[in-house]
């Protein structure tokens, strides 16, 4: 990356786009990246914003930002090519929403939001088919687990990005789930407040770590331990042995619904960390197997999101269809996701 310079315009170089003048003089940069240093006003002339059509005049000075050399824009142009035409279909065929500022995805059970020390194939990856012509890659502002699916949100600037983890930290948003669980929950609709606290995993590198629910009476008294809050609401189910319910998270923690569904005694379906065999309390519920095919995966869906756009302020709702294992279980119990409420709690609200 070079340093900011200022550069005046030659005797040979008056009466031309600066786009092309600039161009001339670093042949590396793309119009693209031209117009983004305009946009932000980091490249002036005589001291004054300018457009990328702006006619320069002998003796002018140009200041220019930083700019990456040839071979640091053509190593993120090998990055690029990381995502393969394969991914790069079907991270796109996710999009359900996209405007100037944010985009918006049905994640697919089963991919990682992010990377890790063994997840290289993960939707930040692949933030490079996502950008639709925009100079920058989407940024997360928001995470769901691997084998969850349903709406993640991406912000498409900085500043968008910004406000957008702003809103979810402040818990300026409203996300609703949808899973099945074993058993019924009782009473149908309810607050669960157990706290949790991070309990590390029997793996070399602390794999498998586990969240244990802890008696909110306790929560201060336990070194680590976090306020947890989640409302549920029972929206179907199959007489005594699974249930549909919308889950809101009201806090964010690590594994929530998850871990407090199972302390319920109602494990999610398909759930083999917090509702297998070892699962201490299996209340009313079966555990989390539901028969081979059903209880293979896991069957919790980021079902909706509320936020208040970044830019426009509009309040605005985004709804991401069942991913197909879910929609096998319901179309083969009977629950009809077209004729419910996609959030249970409205008419309490």
């Amino acid at each position: 990356m070079s340093r900011a310079q200022l550069i005046t315009v030659g005797e040979d170089e008056g009466d031309q786009r600066l786009d092309r003048w600039l161009r001339r003089h670093f042949p590396h940069l793309s119009q693209g990246r031209i117009e983004k240093m305009c946009r932000k006003g980091d490249l002036r002339v005589d001291g004054g914003r300018v457009k990328s059509s702006t006619r320069l005049e002998v003796g002018q000075q140009v200041r220019i930002p930083p700019l990456p050399s040839a071979d640091e824009i053509t190593a993120q142009a090998v990055m690029r090519k990381h995502v393969s035409p394969a991914d790069e279909k079907m991270i796109q065929a996710c999009v359900i929403y996209r405007d100037d500022d944010i985009i918006v995805l049905n994640k697919p059970a089963g991919l990682p939001t992010q990377g890790g020390s063994k997840q290289t194939r993960h939707v930040d990856g692949m933030g490079e088919a996502l950008r639709f012509g925009l100079e920058d890659r989407p940024r997360l502002v928001h995470r769901l687990d691997k084998d969850t699916s349903g709406v993640l949100i991406l912000g498409r600037t900085r500043m968008a990005a910004k406000e957008l983890t702003e809103a979810f930290k402040h818990r300026e948003t409203r996300k609703i789930y949808w899973a099945a669980v074993a058993g019924v929950p009782h009473p149908r609709m309810g607050t669960i407040k157990y706290g949790l606290l991070k309990s590390g995993g029997h793996g070399r590198g602390g794999e498998n770590e586990k969240m244990r629910c802890i008696h909110p009476a306790e929560v201060d008294k336990t070194e680590g331990a976090k306020r947890a809050t989640t409302d549920y609401a029972v929206m179907d189910k199959l007489a005594s042995r699974a249930a549909w319910v919308g889950l809101v998270p009201i806090t964010g923690r690590t594994h929530q619904l998850r871990a407090h569904m199972a302390e319920l005694g109602h494990p999610i379906i398909g759930d083999g960390k917090y509702g297998g065999s070892a699962q201490e309390n299996l209340g009313d519920g079966w555990g989390s197997g539901m028969g081979e095919e059903i209880g293979r995966k896991l069957h919790l869906h980021a079902r909706q999101l509320t936020i208040q756009h970044p830019t426009t302020k509009q309040v605005m709702t985004f709804v991401a269809p069942l991913p197909d294992h879910m929609k096998h279980t319901w179309d083969f119990v009977g629950w009809d996701a077209t004729g419910t409420p996609n959030d249970p709690f409205e008419e309490l609200m």
